[in-house]
């Protein structure tokens, strides 16, 4: 084990390197583009040897992956923001198609008005296609889920792509030490992808062409059997992990002083790490409060947020978008997962940290006060600025 100050961007590279890829799809935009310039380098100088792509465009990025997956080649490929959205239609043959493609997405709002800062819009907006989706907390934490995400994604039950998200420049740009694992580790984790049940020049068949109503049902729910079959393996991927390179990855929901808390706040990406040092000042004041980070957001984890709804605690979810529907994506998940519950406890929607702006401890506070001490409405724009002599119920100022 090396230990390495990455940023969030050579982070993605390195575990791409180290799960000895076959294929990297390259095109530009901020904050991706080191990912693929650092991969460019790793191939020039031998330390990786792939097929480095070229392409025009974010869209033919991704076909270029689906095409060599299909094929049985291990494929990887990055993106963000307006990039991510002209993929949109290659996202959904990626997933109808069964390749098992991995990209890393760098969160970034989306236009108009334009923006390079951290949002979750681009990403979230994609939760649909059939991808497993990851969001990371730290540059550790995105290179280790890469690395389980190609294990996860090649295995024979499922064969879906999955993307690994990262806030744009608290992760992609900024640095911190990363335990960069052994590739003889890796590749006792993470052996070469099976060929199995892939396109082979010899044996001309047909992959992804057209069909009936008769079938296509069926079609769909073989991706929806897929998804589920990704939640169920996922922990014994990361036991393994965990057993070979000597990390837990903490599962789809890990939680941080739930078992007494009166309320909880569910968090995704680098805001956890604020809300987390916000819980220990608050439980040193007394109050309890507690944490559950949403790592995994696709497969959704129903069976584990149900579980965080019976310590009896009010839950607010922090959501890094808006997605225009009853709450926030992440929100209505929560909500939509504990509508059985019996008792059901009280859920709120929190939209905050849109564009880059920053998610205080100040902001956490006040989110953690409305949970704790105050009615109002279901969604709370938490940060929105009202101008002097303004109200409105959907705003929170701490």
């Amino acid at each position: 084990m090396a230990r390495e100050v990455l940023s969030g961007d050579y982070a993605q590279s390195y575990a791409a390197k180290l799960a000895r890829v076959d294929v990297v799809a390259a095109y530009p935009i901020t904050p991706q583009t080191s990912i693929v310039e650092k991969l460019a380098d790793l191939v020039v100088t031998g330390a990786l040897r792939a097929q480095y792509i070229k392409v025009e465009s974010e869209h033919s990025a991704l076909q270029a992956c689906v095409s060599a997956s299909a094929l049985g080649a291990r494929a990887y490929t990055a993106t963000s923001s307006q990039g991510l959205l002209l993929m949109h239609e290659l996202l959904h043959w990626a997933s109808g198609m069964r390749t098992p493609v991995v990209m890393g997405v760098a969160n970034r709002a989306v236009a108009a008005p334009w923006s390079i800062d951290v949002d979750h819009a681009d990403s979230m907006s994609q939760r649909d296609t059939g991808w497993i989706q990851f969001y990371a907390e730290s540059n550790q934490e995105v290179l280790d889920t890469v690395l389980a995400a190609f294990r996860l994604s090649e295995d024979e039950a499922v064969r879906l792509p999955s993307m690994v998200a990262m806030d744009a420049f608290y992760l992609t740009h900024t640095v911190e030490p990363v335990d960069v694992p052994e590739q003889a580790d890796v590749d006792r984790f993470l052996p070469p992808r099976s060929k199995v049940g892939t396109l082979d020049p010899h044996r001309p068949t047909r992959l992804g062409s057209f069909t009936s109503p008769e079938h296509y049902t069926e079609f769909r729910h073989a991706v929806a059997s897929a998804s589920k079959a990704a939640a169920q393996l996922a922990p014994t991927v990361e036991e393994e992990y965990a057993r070979i390179v000597g990390r837990d990855l903490g599962g789809p929901l890990p939680r941080y002083l739930t078992d007494d808390a009166d309320a909880i706040l569910v968090t995704m990406g680098t805001a956890t790490t604020t809300a987390r040092s916000t819980v220990d000042a608050l439980r040193a004041e007394g109050r309890k409060v507690g944490l559950a980070k949403l790592r995994r957001f696709r497969p959704f984890p129903s069976e584990e947020v149900r579980a965080l709804g019976r310590t009896g605690a009010r839950i607010g979810v922090l959501d890094r978008s808006f997605t225009y529907g009853a709450a926030g994506a992440a929100a209505t998940e929560v909500m939509a997962a504990l509508y059985a519950a019996s008792p059901r406890p009280l859920v709120r929607s929190f939209v905050a940290g849109l564009g880059g702006r920053d998610i205080t401890p100040a902001l956490v506070r006040s989110l953690y006060r409305h949970l704790l001490e105050e009615e109002g409405p279901e969604v709370v724009w938490a940060d929105l600025k009202v101008p002097p002599g303004e109200a409105t119920a959907e705003a929170l100022h701490g």
